[in-house]
């Protein structure tokens, strides 16, 4: 049974979006890496705030926790134990990022207006750059429950098969 869930994957995957959907089934407690680093004012916390933010929620006995923020795995993987990796194309990202555009979300304490070169750039290069490093530290918890989906299909056939859990766990 999934009680710290891990959700990884390149921007505009739609990583917030299948937390969201998780946490309605699971009734999990939901925490957005998003939320954790980024101020309104589009600042951010410094390293040693965001770790210590971090481990104080992988202490507690249940959660999900999307986004990737590789430096934080190191705290993050020992903790939990499912794994969903949104393993999808660069172009299926890059598109759900230009989707999102001057749209709330509660991942965000800001409404992207603008679409920014280097945040497009890091994702065409994600599966040549960051993807390789993904793996060879999901590869360091051969125990761990991965579960890769290839498409939002996949992810969203999954989704509809988990039951709905009516007791919230804390």
């Amino acid at each position: 049974m999934m009680k710290r869930v891990l959700i990884l994957g390149s921007p505009g995957a739609g990583k917030s979006t299948f937390a969201r959907k998780l946490q309605s089934k699971t009734k999990l407690p939901l925490v957005y890496m998003d939320q954790l680093f980024w101020h309104a004012n589009k600042t951010t916390v410094s390293k040693h705030e965001l770790d210590e933010k971090v481990k104080r929620i992988v202490a507690k006995p249940a959660w999900i926790m999307d986004g990737n923020y590789q430096r934080t795995l190191k705290y993050r993987l020992p903790k939990c134990d499912t794994i969903f990796w949104l393993d999808y194309p660069t172009e299926v990202c890059l598109a759900g990022v230009k989707a999102r555009k001057g749209k709330p979300r509660p991942d965000l304490p800001w409404i992207e207006e603008d679409e920014d070169p280097e945040f497009m750039s890091y994702i065409a290069k994600f599966r040549t750059v960051q993807r390789p490093i993904l793996v060879k530290e999901l590869q360091k918890y051969p125990n761990k429950q991965i579960i890769v989906f290839h498409s939002r299909q996949e992810a969203n056939l999954f989704l509809h098969k988990i039951k709905v859990n009516e007791k919230p766990h804390g």
